[in-house]
């Protein structure tokens, strides 16, 4: 018998924290905004998903504030016993309409979201078919549920047919994509998606964790964008990126809404969803109904962003949303690009195997609306140079 343990002598990041260049863990000392203080020093955020800006929005804030003071920290049960607010009803009804559809179910975080959803509508003998850049969740999600997964080739819809055609007819099968893909920041491709399940009567469910709040009138998400919301059977969102708050939600129609509410097991044994946490997520879907131009603004910053980078020459990935990724390909060299941005005042996010494939490395930076103009010169100014030089010859791995 080997030790279980075994595994936990972890090379590379041993490796790479002798090197000084571990990524992660970094400690925040401020709010979520355009410029923070980390680690005692004032750094441009450019590796948040504060999409609208809104966790420092003060309406925002005392929304939770009050919540809290009338239902205290918590509910001390699940959606299913004692933990159903009249804030959890009104937030389910408000998303629901907002985004055309009959129901919306909360969750207590976007992960849980996944795993409740997919392991309740799908089972021993159905199939699921993900895109192969699909967020982990949903894989996750597709181990819970016991059905058959199968995958295509990211966006390649000749691929999706070909899994879709090794599902036998008496099978029932579930399509699963990103809205937005979080790393690339690219969409998926919905019309074609919603056709091929047309064609071989499967249902569509669309993750929209990063697309609400950015696509479609008002940000009502990548089935709005396309104008298919009537075509998509499941839509998933969070409240962590655009909402400005911690939670999940499932939309879709009355019937799936009750079966899920009395079968999804994250759903049913999890505590509900906090006061404060309901009411923020409330709180900034008021604020984005009140300002919808805030979306076209956050694109306008986000398209001043890439230009800044184009000019100065870094190798972007170009995409219509508020993820720009840029090029970095091998692990150690993005994780060292990374550090040096931390230190010259500018944060970004390394994005490594297993969330990107050996060779494809990158650092993702996501834009806020509340970035300006000035900041993102700054932000592009550091970037710009550490790219064009490179990695330093005297970084020895």
């Amino acid at each position: 018998m080997i030790d279980l343990f075994q595994k936990c002598n972890f090379e590379l990041l041993n490796r790479v924290r002798e090197l000084d260049i571990y990524p992660y863990f970094h400690e925040l000392q401020s709010k979520q905004a355009p410029e923070v203080n980390m680690e005692g020093k004032r750094r441009i955020m450019l590796g948040s998903n504060n999409y609208l800006g809104l966790t420092e929005d003060p309406v925002v804030i005392e929304a939770g504030l009050a919540a809290m003071r009338k239902y205290g920290t918590g509910c001390s049960g699940s959606r299913f016993l004692n933990g159903t607010l009249d804030l959890h009803l009104q937030l389910e009804a408000e998303l629901a309409a907002y985004t055309g559809y009959d129901a919306a179910i909360t969750f207590s975080t976007g992960f849980q979201t996944n795993l409740g959803i997919i392991s309740a509508v799908t089972g021993r003998h159905d199939y699921i078919i993900n895109d192969r850049e699909n967020h982990a969740s949903i894989y996750d999600a597709c181990k819970l549920s016991d059905a058959t997964m199968l995958r295509y080739k990211h966006s390649d819809m000749a691929d999706l047919e070909a899994q879709l055609q090794k599902v036998p007819e008496d099978a029932g099968c579930l399509i699963v994509t990103d809205g937005v893909f979080s790393m690339r920041g690219d969409i998926c491709r919905l019309p074609e998606i919603v056709a091929l399940a047309e064609k071989y009567g499967a249902r569509v469910m669309v993750d929209d964790a990063h697309g609400f709040g950015v696509l479609g009138e008002g940000g009502r998400g990548t089935a709005a964008y396309f104008g298919l919301t009537d075509k998509v059977d499941i839509t998933m969102l969070t409240f962590s990126k655009s909402l400005a708050s911690i939670g999940g939600c499932m939309l879709t129609n009355n019937a799936v809404a009750d079966y899920l509410r009395h079968v999804s097991r994250p759903f049913i044994f999890s505590a509900s969803l906090t006061p404060a946490s309901t009411a923020t997520a409330l709180a900034a879907l008021h604020r984005l109904q009140q300002n919808p131009g805030i979306v076209k603004h956050l694109h306008s910053i986000a398209d001043y962003f890439r230009k800044g980078l184009h000019e100065a020459g870094v190798k972007i990935i170009d995409a219509p949303t508020p993820i720009v990724p840029i090029f970095t390909y091998q692990t150690l060299d993005t994780l060292w690009y990374g550090k040096k941005m931390f230190n010259e005042g500018v944060y970004v996010n390394p994005v490594i195997a297993p969330a990107v494939p050996e060779g494809e490395c990158l650092l993702r930076t996501t834009l806020m609306a509340t970035h300006t103009e000035p900041v993102i010169d700054e932000a592009v100014d550091i970037i710009s140079k550490i790219m064009l030089k490179g990695v330093s010859k005297d970084f020895s791995f």
